[in-house]
């Protein structure tokens, strides 16, 4: 009968997936039946078969459920968004497919140069979850030292292993006992160790072993992935940051590149510093303004110079210093900016050096403009013989029309000093000019005396004397106290102004015998005098210094008479002497203001001055004084002077020269035997006192 057949029974018992114990009652009915010893066998045969097929198909199905653990975790891999979790997920599979109670893994720390616990499933012991092996203690110290799997079937009393009190103290905790570990292979190196473990003593088969591999594998895959798109993350952001960071630079570059095209244009078409700092402003969004030197912030334009960059001033200021080859020409300033840029400060920086460019142009082509100015006026000075016509057509180039009233004039700065000022003309002008028309003998001589002698009586006369006899007669150049180097700085700073003058007047300036001459228009209704003062006035303010200036008569028509030109240079140097002489530096005026002096200022308008008359009255009426003074070496003159400037008082007189009274009654004698008896008279008296007065007129102005 089929079903005599000795596998039948096996065979059901394979389909429905009996346990191994049921195989064996089949054989133990049927010698409960007393069956036949061959119908034994062929169920002992069968039963054997029947155990192999079903360890067969255990082990497919395990295998099956292996790879399936592992596809399912292959899929984490592919899908990864949270290595916590694809860890958690192996360590719970190999935990599962092993059939373990405890599975954990541990990961490698460089810096600390041991291994902690990452990932822990089944664990009860915190003390267990916090442990760190150092490198060859305990079984995962090994793997991860020999990177090579390790398994003990008691770990506490296995000696292969280097036993700590920290771990074993951890492990008895947990209450371990087998232990498996592998090594988490990442190339040639470990990065960690999976672990599988019982509380009770097991021995792990080689497929056991094999499979808890392969997870640590997949697990060191699933920590390289990790760390690959950390970095990938991190690179992203780090590239959108550059990204970001190179859209603004570009942004920056555009309008510096911007910022350069306006400041080549502004250049090219010939615009100014302010029109730099409109467009400056206009790019960096902010107010910028253009300071002279003497405007700027001092520190910070020192601090930008020796840095050679824009500073900040404050706290929303920027200043860029404007220099060249050492000199500080002004600065930019960029306010309400708190915080600039790297490149709009390199772009102030470059608005700075533009408008350095600028100035120095517009300085070029001033000093160039003065050059020439300068050189036709030294023409008419110099060569009055030049043809008219050229004359014009120079002139015409620089916008003067010498064809119309101009007025000479000789400018010359002052050091500070006793009747001068630092800042501006000088005081006093009016009791010097009532007293130089020559009043009677009274309060106006005397007070006439007073400021021609000065204060004392050395000071003025001696100066007087000073200038006459020790320097070239008629000499424009400053008066004596300053240092060389500062009278050449005082002279430059009075031609650059006196040349500005001229340029905005239309006129011609020059330096020249030590000081400056200018020829400018006489506007219709104004006096050679008052264009005098205005002159003095305007470069006195100009160069911070009083500055006096001598003016001559009006020069009708410069160009068609250009021989009068220099005749009106020696006449304004008369009066700019003249002006020294009476104690009035520092203001301006021509031959017209000086009442009966302006016949000697002003002279002819052939040649040489007209002071033949002059000589004759003052040798005539103190000559002979004179002539002893020349003989004897004595000072009769001087003695004169005081005694007149003292109201002809011998008293005063000797307190002014500093002697003793019969000294002077003395030298009042001998005048008396050199002049005769009535020299005392008003009549004489007046006529000595304008003879001495010509008389050191004539020795400053040249006679």
């Amino acid at each position: 009968m089929p079903d005599d057949r000795p596998e039948n029974p096996y065979l059901e018992l394979l389909a429905r997936g009996a346990p191994a114990e049921a195989y064996e009652r089949p054989v133990l009915r049927a010698r409960a039946d007393k069956a036949p010893a061959d119908r034994l066998a062929a169920l002992e045969r069968a039963k054997l078969l029947a155990l192999r097929v079903r360890g067969e198909l255990e082990g497919r199905r395990r295998r099956e459920a292996e790879l399936s653990a592992l596809f399912e975790t292959a899929h984490d891999l592919a899908g990864l968004r949270d290595l916590d979790a694809v860890l958690q997920a192996i360590v719970q599979r190999a935990r599962s497919l092993l059939g373990t109670e405890v599975a954990y893994l541990t990961l490698n720390d460089p810096t600390a140069g041991d291994t902690y616990m990452r990932v822990t499933d089944g664990s009860v012991s915190a003390r267990f979850q916090q442990l760190r092996l150092g490198m060859g203690e305990g079984l995962g110290g090994l793997v991860a030292q020999t990177a090579r799997p390790y398994v003990t079937e008691s770990y506490l009393h296995d000696p292969r292993f280097q036993h700590t009190h920290a771990i074993d103290a951890g492990v008895m905790d947990e209450g371990l006992v087998a232990i498996l570990g592998v090594p988490l292979l990442l190339g040639s190196g470990v990065i960690g160790v999976l672990f599988a473990a019982d509380r009770r003593a097991r021995v792990f088969e080689r497929e056991q072993i094999a499979l808890l591999g392969s997870f640590a594998a997949h697990a060191a895959v699933a920590i390289d992935t990790a760390h690959l798109l950390a970095e990938t993350r991190t690179a992203l952001t780090e590239l959108e940051a550059a990204n970001e960071i190179i859209r603004d630079r570009s942004r920056v570059i555009e309008r510096a590149s911007d910022v350069h095209d306006r400041l080549t244009e502004l250049v090219l078409r010939g615009g100014g510093v302010h029109d730099v700092a409109d467009a400056l402003a206009e790019v960096l969004s902010g107010s910028v303004e253009f300071l002279e030197a003497d405007e700027a912030p001092a520190a910070a334009v020192d601090r930008s110079r020796a840095d050679g960059h824009a500073v900040r001033d404050g706290e929303e200021d920027w200043v860029a210093a404007v220099s060249a080859g050492g000199e500080l020409l002004g600065a930019l300033v960029l306010r309400g900016h708190p915080r600039l840029d790297p490149v709009d400060q390199r772009t102030l920086e470059r608005a700075a050096m533009v408008t350095s460019l600028l100035q120095l142009a517009r300085r070029s082509a001033g000093e160039a403009e003065q050059r020439v100015r300068g050189e036709l006026l030294d023409d008419l000075l110099d060569a009055p013989d030049r043809e008219p016509r050229l004359l014009r057509e120079r002139a015409a180039r620089l916008q003067a029309d010498l064809d119309t009233p101009h007025v000479v004039l000789a400018a010359g700065i002052e050091a500070p000093g006793p009747g001068t000022s630092a800042t501006g003309p000088a005081t006093g002008s009016g009791n010097t000019h009532g007293n130089a028309h020559g009043n009677t003998h009274g309060s106006g001589s005397a007070n006439a005396h007073g400021n021609t002698h000065g204060s004392g009586s050395g000071n003025t006369h001696g100066n007087t004397h000073g200038d006459a006899h020790g320097s070239r007669p008629g000499s424009t150049s400053s008066t004596s106290g300053g240092a060389p180097a500062e009278d050449a700085a005082g002279r430059r700073r009075l031609w650059s102004a006196a040349s500005h003058l001229a340029a905005t007047r239309h006129g011609l300036a020059a330096a020249r015998d030590g000081g400056t001459v200018l020829l400018l228009p006489l506007a219709d209704g104004e006096t050679a005098d008052a264009l005098a003062r205005r002159t003095a006035r305007q470069l006195g303010t100009a160069v911070h210094a009083a500055v006096t200036v001598g003016a001559s008569a009006p020069v009708p028509a410069p160009a068609a008479r250009p021989g009068e030109v220099a005749a009106g240079y020696a006449e304004a140097r008369r009066c700019l002497a003249a002006l020294r002489v009476l104690g009035r530096a520092g203001q301006g005026a021509a031959a017209e203001d000086f009442g009966f002096l302006g016949l000697l200022l002003a002279g002819t308008r052939e040649g040489s001055p007209d002071g033949t008359g002059v000589q004759d009255f003052v040798n005539r009426t103190v000559g002979a004084v004179i002539d002893y003074d020349e003989r004897r070496g004595t000072e009769l003159i001087h003695t004169l002077d005081a005694y007149f400037a003292g109201g002809m008082s011998p008293a005063r007189t000797k307190d002014a020269l500093h002697v003793h009274v019969n000294t002077v009654a003395q030298r009042l004698e001998r005048v008396g035997r050199l002049l005769g008896p009535d020299w005392q008279s008003p009549a004489r008296s007046l006529e000595i006192q304008l003879a001495l007065r010509l008389h050191r007129l004539a020795s400053a102005v040249g006679y």
